[in-house]
C-alpha cells in the first residue's frame, strides 16, 4: 500500500534548548496535515543529564541562552534546510532580556538564516493578542518560573501593551487559577503554575515549552 513519504508541504524550523522535547511534541501536535517540524537544539545551562533541571531556574543560563554565538549558528545551520520559517522555542529569555532585546535577537538571527523569517514567541504572542483584538489577558507560568520570572514576563506584556494598545492597561495582579498540578520533566510533582492578570482577560498566554498534554489547551477568545 502506498502511503505519503512525509514530505511536508509547509516545513517549519525550532530552535530548542538540547534537552527539552517539548517544543517538537507540541508543533506536531498542534500542526494540521502538510506541516512538518524541524528542531535545531542549543546548549542550555540549566538543564542536568538527564534532562533535569533546579526546581527554579535562575536567570543567568536564561540570559546566556539567547547570547551569541551558539543560537546564531544553531539558526544558520537549521537555514540549510528548506525550511519556510524558524521559530524561537525559549520565552524565558525574553522575560529576562526584554522586549527590545527581542527585536535586536530577531534581526541578529535573520541575518544568519539568509531570508527565513525568525519567530520570537513573546512578541508573536503580543501581535496575537492585538489581532485579536484582546483586552484582558492571563499569564500562566510553568512551576520552575520563579516568582522574579513572573514578574519579569507581566513586565513585558504591560510594556509592550502600552505602546501597543490604545488604552493603557490597570497594574498586575497576582492571582491563583484552579489548574490541577503539574509535574516536571522529571516526574516530580511541582507547584501549582502561577497566573497573572495583566491587562484589563480573554486571553490566555503560556510559555510554549509547557507541554499541552501537561496543561491541556489553552484558549483565545476575543473580549
Amino acid at each position: 500500500m502506498w502511503r505519503p513519504d512525509g514530505w511536508a508541504r509547509t516545513r517549519i524550523g525550532v530552535l530548542t534548548p538540547h534537552a527539552d522535547v517539548w517544543s517538537e511534541a507540541e508543533f506536531s501536535a498542534m500542526a494540521p496535515d502538510g506541516i512538518s517540524i524541524h528542531a535545531a537544539r542549543i546548549p542550555f545551562g540549566a538543564y542536568k543529564p538527564g534532562g533535569t533541571m533546579d526546581r527554579t531556574i535562575a536567570d543567568d543560563p536564561v540570559r546566556a541562552f539567547a547570547d551569541p554565538p551558539l543560537v546564531d549558528d544553531a539558526a544558520e545551520l537549521l537555514a540549510s534546510a528548506p525550511l519556510h520559517a524558524i521559530a524561537y522555542g525559549f520565552t524565558s529569555s525574553s522575560y529576562v532580556r526584554g522586549a527590545a532585546d527581542d527585536a535586536r535577537l530577531k534581526e541578529r538571527l535573520e541575518r544568519r538564516t539568509r531570508g527565513i523569517p525568525v519567530v520570537i514567541p513573546c512578541a508573536a504572542a503580543v501581535t496575537a493578542l492585538i489581532a485579536l483584538g484582546v483586552t484582558r489577558v492571563a499569564l500562566i507560568s510553568p512551576p520552575w518560573f520563579s516568582a522574579e520570572m513572573d514578574q519579569q514576563g507581566g513586565s513585558y506584556f504591560r510594556v509592550r501593551a502600552s505602546r501597543l494598545f490604545t488604552r493603557d492597561p490597570p497594574a498586575c495582579h497576582l492571582t491563583s487559577k484552579p489548574f490541577s498540578r503539574a509535574r516536571s520533566m522529571t516526574g516530580s510533582v511541582h507547584k501549582r503554575p502561577r497566573a497573572q492578570r495583566l491587562f484589563s482577560s480573554a486571553a490566555t498566554a503560556s510559555a510554549p515549552s509547557v507541554s499541552l498534554r501537561r496543561w491541556r489547551k489553552i484558549s483565545v477568545a476575543r473580549s
